[in-house]
């Protein structure tokens, strides 16, 4: 999830604020922007630091207050200070959560959906299970409770480096399930953090869902340790904000660049084998419906359902997909069967080349 969902081994230099949470959201909303109207290709012309926007008065701040509400139930003194940047992170010795600029306005959460086919945290549910996994990280800072030796031994050490990528174990019971793709098995600031998210969670009803699973023990821990510290001042209390939005100088276009270039895959050039079994360019064939054209009906119904059966990015398969309707068209092929056949089995064939990419060792969750 960039990665998706932190940055890991970022410092704490950066802007500094005295603003406490509550005060950073009780500014009013800002009148319409002018950019609400443009084009995309006008739009995407646009800095990111000439948006101007704000988290109070959109969508995300009812999200950081929920936040805030949920902590309050759990009698936690610990308010994480927020503010938007280009993606969900959280940078190492800061307190705060940097929340993706698209969500703060309705117009650019269009935006990135038109350019990476989806707006991570667009959904309610979704923004709350990633900003509660934020959250984690935030308190797991300011508290420095990484560097507790139980801690350690239940989830592991920080200083084990991030990877490239990692291969999931789905069976796993080691673990809680909260975001995509077994994302508590990456490294163990996620393992910590996406078990503080199920235990924030006021509905994941952790004690009865985990009986029997290895992770309950961490999910006790975690129980036991928020209680030790409910009342405590955090011993770092850092206002940093990095990269905040602000000082974004890049485009939207280059911004977006950026991050298809990120998820892009390097897949083989020609798919020519598995293509010629779905497909045929035989003369027989000359009058039915070419093969291109028809992946690029199924286009946007296939690329959704085999993101959501691998957790890979729909900008990602998209590439797939594309390459194989190039050399479809290179190669002359045509429908020679019935199309709800091909349909399943081309399906199938586009979820293999996205699982062998996943575990050929060059995973999307980029940490």
């Amino acid at each position: 999830m960039a990665l998706r969902y932190t940055k890991g081994g970022m410092t704490a230099a950066g802007e500094k604020t005295g603003a406490s949470p509550s005060e950073a959201l009780e500014a009013g909303p800002p009148p319409e922007p002018e950019w609400v109207s443009w084009p995309d290709e006008k739009l995407l012309d646009l800095r990111l630091s000439d948006l101007d926007l704000r988290i109070e008065g959109s969508l995300l701040e009812e999200r950081v207050q929920q936040l805030y509400r949920e902590l309050e139930a759990r009698n936690l003194r610990f308010r994480p200070h927020v503010w938007l940047s280009d993606d969900w992170f959280t940078p190492d010795e800061v307190s705060g959560i940097a929340l993706p600029f698209y969500l703060a306005h309705p117009r650019l959460t269009r935006l990135e959906r038109d350019q990476m086919f989806e707006a991570e945290g667009e959904d309610p549910e979704e923004c709350m299970r990633i900003i509660r996994h934020e959250a984690g990280h935030a308190i797991d800072h300011a508290y420095r409770l990484s560097r507790r030796r139980r801690r350690q031994r239940l989830f592991g050490k920080s200083s084990l480096p991030y990877p490239e990528h990692y291969t999931p174990k789905p069976y796993s019971r080691s673990y809680v399930l909260h975001l995509d793709f077994w994302y508590a098995q990456s490294h163990p600031d996620e393992d910590f953090a996406e078990t503080f998210a199920v235990w924030l969670d006021p509905d994941s009803m952790w004690r009865e869902r985990y009986v029997g699973w290895p992770a309950l023990k961490k999910l006790q821990y975690m129980d036991e340790l928020m209680r030790e510290i409910a009342d405590r001042r955090p011993p770092v209390n850092s206002r940093a904000r990095i990269d905040p939005l602000h000082r974004l100088r890049k485009t939207l276009r280059k911004h977006y660049r950026q991050r298809r270039q990120h998820y892009g895959l390097e897949y083989p050039e020609f798919y020519d084998r598995d293509l010629r079994r779905l497909f045929s360019d035989a003369p027989e064939h000359r009058g039915n419906p070419t093969a291109a054209g028809f992946l690029n009906r199924i286009r946007k119904e296939v690329r959704r359902k085999v993101a959501s059966w691998t957790g890979e990015y729909q900008y990602t398969i998209d590439r797939v997909f594309e390459d194989m309707i190039d050399r479809c068209r290179e190669l002359s092929l045509r429908l020679a069967s019935p199309e709800d056949q091909v349909k399943l089995d081309f399906t199938v064939l586009l979820t293999v080349q996205t699982m062998n990419y996943l575990h050929s060792g060059r995973h999307r969750v980029a940490l």
